[in-house]
Parts: structure tokens; sequence; C-alpha cells
């Protein structure tokens, strides 16, 4: 083999060792929606979670917003999510402009669809603490990340394009309950529910 020969392969060899590099330090995705692409995991309070799933909350005709599910290990069932131990988090990708008043009374009449009033009255305080949370921004713009992370030993804590927002709420109840807006009897969005449980 010439040495011109030998050359020409180490250069390509060492230009697809760099190529392969190059994709391999690329984000993950595991699920796109609606142009929003999750990544296939995230890491809360230093550990790393699992997209469990991923889907399109519309109203009427419209997109409003896409949302991800990240929890220790895949479940695929409601009950086995609300007792999943460790860190979750949901993460909203907002996908049209919202009042906060909007998002904040959807996120409510979410809580409120999925209680029942013993819980409500038990849970009573942390709601009207989540609630205020909304009053600190004017707006949701499209485009903006909301995720609300459940933290052990810590609580809920809401946090807008990484940024916190307001103090977090202790009671994993409280989080539970926040779940149910998507994933209780009476979800927000019936189509979205078994995309959260990984069924499409």
């Amino acid at each position: 083999m010439t040495i011109a020969r030998r050359s020409i392969l180490k250069s390509t060899a060492a230009a697809a060792a760099v190529a392969v590099l190059a994709l391999a330090s690329l984000p993950s995705f595991a699920a796109e929606v609606a142009g929003v692409k999750f990544d296939d995991t995230a890491t809360v309070n230093g550990t790393t979670l699992k997209l469990n799933g991923a889907g399109l909350r519309t109203k009427v005709i419209f997109k409003v917003y896409a949302l991800g599910l990240y929890l220790p290990e895949k479940k695929s069932t409601v009950a086995e999510i609300l007792a999943a131990e460790g860190p979750r988090r949901v993460k909203i990708v907002v996908l049209r402009e919202l009042t906060s008043e909007e998002f904040g009374k959807a996120f409510m009449a979410g809580l409120n669809d999925n209680t029942d009033q013993a819980e409500r009255n038990k849970l009573a305080p942390q709601t009207k603490q989540f609630g205020e949370m909304f009053a600190m921004f004017p707006a949701l713009k499209k485009g903006d990340v909301l995720t609300v992370d459940w933290i052990p030993g810590t609580g809920s804590q809401v946090a807008l394009n990484g940024k916190n927002v307001g103090g977090a709420l202790p009671d994993l109840a409280f989080y539970n309950a926040i779940l149910r807006i998507w994933l209780g009897d009476k979800p927000v969005d019936s189509s979205l529910k078994p995309q959260l449980l990984g069924e499409k």
C-alpha cells in the first residue's frame, strides 16, 4: 500500500470517528409532539428520569401545549405513576399565547374535577399557593417551557423557562392531584391521557 493511500485511509477513518462522536453528543429525542422534541431523559435533583409519554393538549381545534411526563422508571398505569418513588417531572411547552389567568383557571378546573371535596379541603392551602404562582407572570408565550417537579424532601416546584416560580409545596398528595389533571378519571384532554401512559 502506498504512503498516499495509507494517508487517505487514515484521514477517512478519522473523519468517520469524528462524525460518530458528533452524533453521540447530540441530544437524544424520544418523542416529537407538534414540532416539540422531548428528550428521552431529564435530570431532577440529581436523578435521571425517563420519558414515560408525551402528547398534545388541544382545546376545540387549537393546539394549547405539548406535555411530557418523566419518571424514574416507565409505568403503564395511573396507580403505578401515583405510587412511584423518587423525583418526577411534568414538562409543558406552550404552543399558543395564554394569559396567566386562562392557564391558572384551566389548572384549577382540572384539579377540582379530579379530587373529591375532602381532598380539596385538605389541599386548599397548597392549591391557593399554587394558584397565586400564576399571578407572578402576566402571560405564557409560544415556546415557553413550564416544568412542575416533585422533589422528595422538598416538594412540588414550578419553574418557567428554568427559573423557579414561588416556593415548593410540600405535600406529595398535592403533586399527585396535579398529575390527575391529565391522568385522572376526568382528564382535561381524553386523548392526552393514553399518550402519557405510553399507550400511543
